[in-house]
């Protein structure tokens, strides 16, 4: 799948701010001067025929016609806010990491797409994130620190799905002091990541579903890009209304999985859906009151930018069978709360 990219054009121009310097001086670093800089978010999301491609799977149409407007509201072409850091190059010796110099967060009007700021003349390792409250239940810990800035996935039983695509970006500006105007092209990534799980309960006779997701990271350091592991947070999958009853469609919006299996989880576990990089837990309501809880376990990796779809088809005994070979699958009949993990069915 093509990345989703957010590029941020930068457009440093020298403004009338000076305390006894001029434009072009033979040492402006000490010079108290602030440059103006023209901020231009330009989105560009161009993956709608990855998405087509992968809906040409779900054979209900309305199903594909539900995940597509999911979708179109997750892999976007806008930034409804932007969280901007600009960090010293040089470690502070007392913290131990490059401490943040200047700070400014918008919130964007409908189709805004620039803003102007005003910086100190300096060289700057740049941190950015778009649409970090437009997300919600994440915080943004450490946003002093260069190195130690982090996205955070907050602590819960479970947790919901990202209510939008997140864009973060970084990037080092090296300010020209001898001219004035400059520009800098910085290209946002897309964060998060996004599932479907189809389930067709023809002549099942289930009575309900309810899907969970788990095996994503917790968290993002910022300035590396790298993804953290402290622990396997519970995602609620969210379920799309359809017009066809004989169907269900469950969403997820998260941060990505592990790339590949730790060796101490692949040696010690013998399970295929317990050896797999993450898995949906799918609890169907028979018509007795039992439930059956059924585990996919997928092991291709779920990375940034992407989405992956699953369809299954549930059978007589509640079970949910996909429609992938190399997914693995291990069911509980009767199932009963606290045999495998603890998910609320309210």
């Amino acid at each position: 799948m093509q990345r989703i990219r957010t590029y941020i054009f930068l457009i440093l121009t020298g403004v009338a701010a000076f305390t006894g310097c001029g434009l072009v001086d033979e040492d402006l670093s000490n010079c108290e001067t602030d440059y103006r800089m023209d901020y231009e978010l330009r989105l560009v999301a161009d993956i709608k025929a990855e998405i087509e491609t992968q809906l040409e799977v779900v054979t209900d149409q309305s199903v594909s016609q539900a995940l597509n407007d999911f979708l179109s509201r997750i892999f976007l072409d806008k930034a409804y806010d932007v969280d901007l850091g600009f960090y010293d190059v040089v470690r502070d010796e007392a913290a131990g990491d490059s401490l943040r110099l200047h700070h400014e967060t918008h919130v964007l009007e409908d189709n805004q797409t620039s803003f102007t700021l005003y910086i100190p003349i300096r060289d700057y390792r740049h941190l950015a994130v778009a649409n970090l409250y437009r997300v919600g239940d994440l915080s943004f810990d450490n946003a002093e620190l260069c190195h130690g800035a982090r996205l955070s996935q907050l602590v819960r039983d479970t947790v919901p799905c990202h209510a939008a695509g997140l864009f973060t970006a970084r990037e080092d500006l090296i300010i020209n002091q001898e001219t004035a105007d400059q520009h800098f092209d910085v290209t946002l990534y897309m964060a998060n990541s996004a599932t479907a799980l189809v389930v067709d309960t023809l002549g099942s006779g289930v009575r309900s579903i309810r899907a969970y997701a788990e095996g994503f990271a917790t968290g993002l350091n910022l300035c590396d890009s790298t993804y953290v592991f402290d622990y396997s947070p519970v995602v609620r999958a969210e379920t799309l209304p359809l017009e066809n009853p004989g169907y269900y469609c469950f969403t997820t919006v998260n941060f990505p999985s592990r790339d590949s299996l730790t060796t101490t989880k692949a040696d010690t576990d013998d399970s295929d859906t317990e050896k797999s990089l993450w898995r949906y837990y799918v609890y169907t309501e028979m018509p007795d009151g039992t439930i059956t809880q059924t585990i996919l376990g997928i092991h291709s990796p779920l990375e940034a930018g992407h989405l992956k779809i699953i369809e299954a088809k549930v059978q007589e005994n509640g079970s949910v069978q996909p429609g992938d070979a190399t997914i693995g699958v291990s069911v509980v009949l009767d199932w009963q709360d606290g045999y495998n993990v603890e998910v609320p069915l309210e």
